[in-house]
């Protein structure tokens, strides 16, 4: 049996180009000069920096323009060595890229409240563009540690005036959400940042106008007990025990699946469900798409029931 593909390709990064305080920008290119993968706003690709250290970074430069792809990486010095390793780069490296993919795609709107917190800018930048060229109404609510952390500033607000409001914490405090929320009532809203700020922004808006990435997973503290998973294609039938995942079970009873994050936030081993109802753990689904039960993020989520069939 084989596993599911998705593009990869190997890829050359320039010098890293410094953005704000401790943030940089990588641009990608195809090392024989041909064109790259096609992507919309809000896409990321993994960058495979070495045989166990992968990470996701959001796409932040010109769909438009297929000569390169670029991403914009904080330095997380207490993190797991991936901005590390990003940020030691002199240019002219060899490096793997999986993707792109998709799943915070900007979604036609009359008009929209996008809300970024810190390196949670870099997917935003493409909508903003994207909006603009559809001559939709927006506007941006920037907020960051202190004005030079905050990549991008002067680029947007050159772009696009006061539409793009800064809101640094050592100068105005924390956003004021609220009154964001207040004053862009019908918008389809589109956030991305640290976790309290997202949990601040669910916590205010209906569900279904607001539009969520994450960049680490969200706390799980539900319970977790053993189930069955039936392996429709491969016809095995596994135990998940409760302080495993389904796709480490998986993975060890010889059965190839795609993966990467393995948190939950990036999508790459999203999987059929044919029977049995999913228990959502993931950051990446709808609610639309948890409602329907028929596909799940197989690292993280687990069974409402006693038993799942897999498409695998």
């Amino acid at each position: 049996m084989s596993v599911a593909t998705e593009l990869e390709l190997d890829v050359v990064p320039a010098a890293p180009e410094r953005l704000a305080d401790g943030v940089v920008r990588l641009t990608l290119r195809h090392p024989a000069g041909a064109e790259m993968p096609a992507w919309a706003p809000g896409a990321h690709v993994d960058l495979v920096l070495g045989p166990d250290l992968v990470r996701q970074y959001s796409l932040c430069g010109d769909p438009a323009d297929r000569s390169v792809l670029q991403v914009a990486v904080l330095h997380e010095p207490a993190g797991r060595g991936g901005s590390t390793f990003v940020h030691g780069l002199t240019g002219g490296e060899r490096l793997r890229l999986r993707g792109p993919r998709n799943h915070f795609a900007l979604e036609p709107a009359p008009r929209y409240l996008f809300v970024a917190g810190g390196i949670g800018i870099t997917p935003i930048v493409p909508m903003l563009a994207a909006a603009e060229a559809a001559g939709a109404e927006w506007r941006l609510l920037y907020g960051g540690r202190t004005r030079a952390s905050m990549a991008f500033v002067e680029e947007l607000r050159s772009m696009y005036g006061d539409r793009v409001e800064v809101v640094p914490q050592d100068e105005r405090g924390l956003l004021d959400l609220d009154a964001a929320l207040a004053s862009a009532p019908d918008a389809a809203v589109y956030c991305c940042g640290p976790e309290p700020l997202l949990a601040a922004m669910e916590q205010r808006c209906a569900p279904g106008s607001l539009h969520l990435e994450r960049f680490t997973a969200k706390p799980d503290t539900e319970p977790k007990a053993a189930f069955e998973v039936e392996l429709a294609q491969s016809g095995r039938t596994l135990v998940v025990p409760a302080d495993r995942s389904i796709l480490s079970v998986v993975e060890e009873s010889g059965v190839p699946v795609l993966s990467s994050c393995q948190e939950g936030t990036c999508g790459t081993c999203e999987t059929g469900v044919l029977d049995g109802v999913p228990d959502h753990r993931d950051a990446v689904l709808t609610a639309a798409e948890r409602e329907a039960g028929d596909v799940m993020m197989i690292c993280v989520s687990r069974c409402a029931g006693s038993r799942l069939v897999l498409d695998l």
